[in-house]
């Protein structure tokens, strides 16, 4: 993919730059959202599943320093871009080109954290024209077998994490349900709006009672005011200055 087909934006307030296609699938707030909500610690290993250009993965790595970042991604263009977007953002990544049910051998261990931005529209949905894009948004592996793969790849005591549409939010909880400590947290647009979007944080082999958190509201006012950024003081947290998301 030549550079005349991508463009560079800008992510953490100028803290990360990532080449991404111009007509592909193209990363926004979710999978900074996710970045956000990993729970990491430095020496800790992380696993992205379906890592795209690297957008979450590197977002996550520049947040906390001195983890080891490992990405699979079943689309060799996109994968190029997360090793292309790690190493011109100093960042180290292990991206591997694989499907997420077959990973390869050195993916088949346990890691501290596992996450993924599952496609969120389901079999049979509208598909997009450029090709990239519909792999990236159009279920074909079932999220059933998402959850799966992840949770056999997170330690015990380990962290899943996941960004979904909310109304996938009951086949992710069936699928987690009496394997994991589960936490939700809710993300809508504006004060007073239904949710649009969950991040679910489970954690391997844990009892706990299941929490469903206050939602976090992503921009200010009933509605949008012109050409002008109205994100909330939360969201412009962990959007422009990359802080992590609190699910205390």
């Amino acid at each position: 993919m030549g550079d005349e087909a991508l463009t560079r934006d800008i992510f953490l307030g100028g803290k990360l730059a990532i080449w991404q296609p111009r007509e592909g699938y193209r990363a926004a707030t979710d999978p900074v959202l996710l970045a956000a909500a990993v729970p990491a610690l430095s020496g800790q290993s992380v696993l992205e599943l379906g890592c795209g250009a690297g957008v979450a993965l590197l977002a996550l790595g520049r947040r906390v320093p001195g983890l080891a970042l490992h990405g699979v991604e079943r689309q060799e263009s996109y994968a190029a871009l997360a090793r292309r977007n790690a190493g011109e953002n100093s960042l180290r990544a292990e991206v591997a080109v694989a499907d997420l049910t077959g990973l390869p051998a050195p993916l088949r261990i346990g890691f501290d954290h596992v996450m993924a931005n599952p496609p969120y529209y389901r079999p049979g949905s509208p598909a997009a024209r450029d090709a990239g894009r519909a792999q990236a948004l159009r279920e074909e592996t079932p999220l059933s077998d998402w959850i799966a793969a992840g949770l056999k790849r997170v330690k015990p005591d380990g962290y899943l994490t996941m960004i979904h549409l909310a109304d996938r939010l009951p086949d992710i909880l069936c699928a987690l349900w009496g394997k994991a400590g589960l936490v939700v947290r809710p993300i809508a647009a504006r004060q007073g709006r239904e949710a649009g979007r969950v991040l679910v944080q489970a954690r391997k082999g844990r009892k706990s009672p299941f929490r469903l958190l206050a939602p976090l509201v992503m921009h200010e006012g009933e509605s949008h005011l012109g050409d002008r950024d109205d994100f909330s003081l939360s969201a412009r947290a962990v959007l422009r200055d990359g802080a992590a998301l609190d699910w205390s």
